[in-house]
């Protein structure tokens, strides 16, 4: 798909951002376990958080191949960088577009100012990539709904305060009663617990929260049982496009370091790139990386165009994590012990191909739906 002139020139800011701030602070936002104010405020200066909201709300009303563009240059950076700023644009552009207008007019520009941070909620302690066994109850009550359960695993939930809540309102029913809800951090009944401490990629704020008798009105169902279910899926669909493309990201950006550290170190008299062995690895990587370049855009073209994605995105991140996790040690290796760097992005990225292969549906789901689709 083609982009317009608006969305290359947003690709721009975005490549950027990333060469002059994400990529020289990464390695520190790591060590210090947070994305600094100066990364976040450059990204909602270019408008990153704008990207799909509507623009009734300020937005671009960007398409989703942009999106998935903008996931691989921003990946090139660091992955938790990525996945942070995402989930508060998806947070804002899903209220824009599918919240009553004065539930979307509290916090859409909120979000898109940085003023909030968004993210959402649909992983349990007991329920991952089983969506349907949630048990997250929201039970009716006089003027809306009292919502109980726990959250984990969510991205941005160190921070979050404007959280799209999935829950169950008919227990034993499966997906068949699953509502969606925007929930207020700030209000009572919302109970955050620390933040999840992981071995790598902690700038994407990875924990969970309670809801203990929180009241949420009518008017803050996004979607009634019967069709938060599909909905969800269907988002399911581009996070987990955007993943592979934030998997290519990462895959392109430690070959481009690679290669130029190949034309600067010589060994047995000769520069790197000039023995065989060697620049042989960068060409397979590099031929598997434009593979899934194009199986990213293909599933990115079929959301764009609102036709059925499942089989295309479950297929396009399966072999991009994949990728990222057979290419990107190779590529460290060539690097010799000089990758061992913290400067150098392999280890970070390595985290963050192993953190692809869980998030929006672990590879073994991923297969199970690929199968499941060929047997229909």
């Amino acid at each position: 798909m083609k982009l317009t002139p608006a969305e290359e020139a947003l690709l721009e800011r975005a490549a950027t951002l990333t060469r002059d701030i994400v990529t020289p602070n990464a390695a520190r936002w790591e060590r210090e376990r947070t994305i600094d104010h100066e990364g976040l405020a450059a990204a909602i200066d270019i408008g990153l958080t704008r990207l799909q909201v509507t623009a009734a709300f300020g937005g671009f009303d960007m398409s989703f191949a942009c999106k998935a563009r903008l996931a691989d240059v921003l990946g090139a950076g660091d992955f938790g960088f990525t996945m942070s700023v995402l989930n508060t644009q998806n947070a804002a552009a899903k209220l824009s577009r599918d919240a009553p207008a004065a539930v979307a007019a509290r916090y859409v520009p909120d979000l898109i100012a940085g003023k909030r941070v968004g993210c959402t909620a649909l992983s349990e302690p007991g329920a991952g990539s089983d969506f349907a066994a949630i048990t997250t109850r929201a039970t009716r009550c006089d003027g809306g709904w009292r919502i109980d359960g726990a959250k984990a695993w969510i991205s941005n939930a160190e921070r979050a305060d404007v959280v799209i809540l999935y829950a169950q309102t008919e227990p034993g029913s499966g997906g068949r009663g699953i509502a969606c809800f925007v929930i207020d951090g700030r209000r009572e009944g919302f109970v955050r617990e620390p933040a999840f401490a992981l071995g790598g990629q902690n700038t994407i704020g990875t924990g969970g929260f309670r809801l203990e008798g929180y009241l949420a009105s009518d008017e803050e169902m996004l979607h009634p049982p019967g069709q938060a279910f599909k909905a969800a899926l269907g988002s399911i669909n581009g996070a987990r496009t955007y993943i592979a493309a934030m998997c290519c990201g990462m895959v392109g950006e430690a070959l481009r370091v690679c290669a130029d550290f190949g034309e600067r170190r010589s060994t047995f008299g000769k520069p790197l790139a000039d023995h065989q062995g060697w620049r042989w690895r960068l060409a397979e990587a590099a031929s598997e990386l434009a593979a899934s370049r194009l199986m990213v855009e293909h599933a990115a073209a079929l959301i764009d165009r609102r036709e059925d994605a499942q089989l295309a995105a479950a297929q396009a991140k399966l072999i991009a994590t994949r990728m990222a996790d057979r290419q990107l040690p190779v590529l460290a290796q060539a690097m010799g012990a000089e990758g061992l760097r913290e400067h150098h992005p392999f280890a970070r990225h390595l985290m963050g191909a192993r953190v692809a292969g869980f998030v929006d549906g672990s590879t073994e789901m991923l297969l199970e739906r690929i199968c499941a689709v060929m047997r229909k």
